[in-house]
């Protein structure tokens, strides 16, 4: 197991997401990792240390002056020792604390004295994690090298509704496992080789102030430009508009429109090995841009809307030596129309999933469609891990066109 005797800090705050802790750690320990729990006294609140210490066999740990061994600096004993710390949740509190460098109960003073590498999952009300002095906070840990894991959208426990959920222990549990798996070795057979990804979605301008455009959030082309980066590949990513940071080592294009993004691609395609057209670039844009602000009337606003170029149809009738990689996000007859699509674009491998399981999210379902009628479907799991298993088939690919 990838886990197995990896030793892991599991950190809880005051928050009605501590239940969720347990799971977490029953995962973990399940996967033969070793939990050591941290609370906070606002944690011992929402959830007692009898349910951890009977999910971890090991003692819960809450107060840096009290010692469970004899002899033991347990806050630097646990610093020392630990291959991962996590904190699930964590709340604003927490995260104000580590970003000021604060050290006043038994998790701050665990994850400062900490050599290993620090993640945090955000829970909390919308509006608290909206907070300017909150998201200061989050860059400021990100600066210090900590990994944030979410929050997720959706009806939090107080009763509004958006960003501050804590993400889903079983996400967690696969992005800690993901950690420490092998990944793609450093011999990966991309080495060198340039790829084309595109990302996000495409803003079709009706007037200066209104555009029209789609839910895509550009984060499974991240993450394939990351991973493909990761390999050695020379990596250009051209993405449309997105709320995501720039991957390191990787050449990014910025674009907004449809026609935008077509002339970038044609631009670079020849001098690629590999294209992956992960974009979900709109079809349509509207026939007619205003140049100053439509203002309201009394009837319906009627707008004629014109066919964009199709970016992946061209460069499948333009390849020559390239890989072509597509995407198909569907609300119905995933196979029918992955299939149709693969056959139509000339594509060597098309990955399809339903929209509601990918759009917008940070996992994704998906089934790989070859252009030699194989597929390989796979479960959910987080888009990093969709994004270097479709490196590996990539290079597979590549691998068994160089032996024809």
């Amino acid at each position: 197991m990838t886990l197995s005797g990896k030793k892991i800090v599991l950190g809880i705050t005051g928050g009605i997401a501590a239940y969720k802790a347990a799971e977490l750690a029953s995962l973990l320990v399940k996967s033969g990792a070793i939990v050591d729990v941290v609370m906070t006294e606002s944690a011992k609140r929402f959830i007692g240390e009898a349910t951890f210490q009977a999910l971890t066999r090991r003692p819960v740990y809450e107060n840096v002056f009290v010692e469970k061994k004899e002899g033991q600096i347990a806050h630097i004993d646990l610093a020392d020792t630990a291959d991962l710390v996590i904190v699930a949740p964590a709340t604003a509190n927490m995260i104000g604390k580590l970003a000021a460098g604060l050290a006043d109960d038994m998790l701050s003073t665990v994850i400062l004295a900490s050599r290993a590498p620090v993640w945090i999952a955000p829970a909390m009300n919308v509006n608290m994690y909206a907070h300017p002095a909150v998201q200061k906070n989050l860059r400021t840990l990100e600066d210090y090298g900590y990994r944030l894991i979410g929050p997720d959208q959706g009806r939090l426990a107080c009763g509004w509704t958006g960003k501050g959920r804590l993400v889903e222990p079983e996400v967690i549990f696969t992005e800690i496992d993901a950690y420490f798996a092998d990944g793609i070795p450093d011999d990966f057979p991309l080495k060198g080789k340039k790829i084309l990804v595109t990302a996000g979605p495409t803003q079709e301008a009706l007037d200066p102030v209104r555009y029209f455009s789609n839910h895509s959030s550009g984060k499974m082309g991240y993450a394939i430009a990351c991973a493909a980066s990761r390999t050695g590949a020379e990596v250009t990513l051209v993405t449309g508009p997105t709320q995501l940071e720039a991957p390191q080592g990787v050449s990014v294009v910025q674009v907004n429109s449809a026609r935008d993004m077509y002339e970038a691609v044609i631009k670079r395609f020849e001098a690629a090995d590999v294209v992956v057209k992960a974009a979900a670039v709109a079809d349509y844009r509207p026939e007619t841009v205003s140049g100053q602000k439509i203002k309201k009337g009394d009837g319906p606003l009627l707008v004629k809307m014109v066919r964009n170029p199709d970016i992946l149809t061209e460069i499948g009738a333009r390849k020559t030596h390239q890989l072509l990689v597509g995407f198909a996000a569907e609300t119905e007859n995933l196979e029918e129309n992955a299939q149709r699509k693969l056959e139509k674009k000339r594509l060597d491998l098309l990955v399809a999933n339903r929209a509601e399981d990918g759009f917008g999210k940070d996992t994704n379902k998906v089934t790989f469609f070859f252009a030699g009628g194989r597929r390989q479907a796979f479960e959910q799991m987080p888009k990093r891990r969709v994004a270097e298993e479709i490196c590996r088939a990539i290079a597979g690919l590549l691998e068994t066109s160089v032996l024809h």
